[in-house]
């Protein structure tokens, strides 16, 4: 199994960062506005809807307040032809500001270079808008 990790440092306490980080349903504001569109809850399963009307399904498998550790699996989704997708959010104390990580196992071993591209445009983008309150 291919592990993609890519991280971020981030000028806010980790304690902002995880807030955000830990609101699984608001994604779409928090965290990635313009790249999600919308998200809701249903149970355990967070569903992403894009800006092109396409849905991810995503299970949230844990949300740790005490690690800052948010874990959840892509389950279906019309983009990428994985079989297999695990990812988790961790944030960590760094001086002034926090760590952000994240951390995906994914199969095929060849999707790995596109899930690394998403991540890390992905993060960086996270940032931006952690930064930008």
């Amino acid at each position: 199994m291919a592990t993609v990790r890519v991280e971020t440092f981030v000028q806010l306490s980790a304690g902002l960062v995880w807030e955000a980080v830990a609101d699984v349903g608001a994604v779409h504001v928090r965290l990635l506005p313009g790249r999600v569109a919308d998200a809701r809850i249903e149970g355990d399963t967070r569903i992403l809807t894009m800006p092109d009307g396409s849905e991810v399904r995503e299970l949230i498998v844990s949300v740790d307040d005490g690690l800052r550790r948010l874990s959840y699996a892509v389950v279906s989704g019309p983009k990428m032809a994985i079989t297999f997708h695990h990812a988790s959010f961790q944030v960590f104390e760094d001086g002034d500001g926090s760590r952000l990580v994240w951390v995906t196992d994914v199969l095929p071993h060849s999707m790995a270079p596109g899930v690394l591209a998403r991540t890390e445009r992905g993060i960086a983008e996270m940032r931006q808008v952690l930064e930008a309150g």
